[in-house]
């Protein structure tokens, strides 16, 4: 168990500092008694980085959700990880609304899960109800094989973690 303890806490530094570098909304950029206002949506449309996920959203019927009392944490693909998902795939999720949610819903954890929880966890359970994967390395932390490329973006009602990847539920 030591010999975990120091990875850990040299990734969550490294998070840290990455999310300082690139303007991210963590507690390290910000007073403390600072809360952040705008909630998840909100938060994900000021981003400028999160357009087609704020549109299949809104689209699914889960901007209500998102926007609500919470706390969630989503775990968020960037317009570039859905530039990586076939025409026809997001086509077909827009057209069955179900399998959008269900797909969306696999992307937000019950909970505020900071980056540094979220190092310390083997999986994380979704809404959509299959855990999600974590995995530690030394490049970073991966959700589900996505790859957390922005973390701890803070809003009134969770945190969003920006990833590299579109997750897909097992079935």
């Amino acid at each position: 168990m030591r010999k975990f303890i120091l990875p850990i806490l040299a990734l969550v530094a490294v998070l840290a500092m990455a999310a300082v570098a690139v303007g991210g909304n963590d507690s390290t950029s910000r007073p403390a008694s600072k809360a952040p206002k705008k909630n998840i949506v909100e938060t994900a449309v000021g981003a400028g980085k999160f357009d087609t996920l704020v549109s299949l959203v809104q689209s699914s019927g889960l901007a209500e959700t998102l926007s609500g009392k919470g706390p969630y944490t989503v775990f968020a693909p960037t317009d570039r990880a859905f530039e990586k998902v076939p025409a026809e795939t997001l086509k077909a999720l827009g057209n069955d609304r179900k399998a959008l949610r269900r797909v969306l819903l696999y992307h937000v954890a019950d909970g505020r899960y900071s980056a540094a929880r979220v190092a310390s966890k083997r999986s994380i359970p979704t809404l959509a109800g299959p855990r999600v994967q974590v995995q530690v390395r030394k490049g970073g932390v991966r959700v589900g094989g996505a790859r957390v490329v922005m973390p701890n973006v803070r809003a009134s009602n969770g945190v969003i973690h920006a990833i590299n990847r579109v997750l897909i539920p097992p079935k």
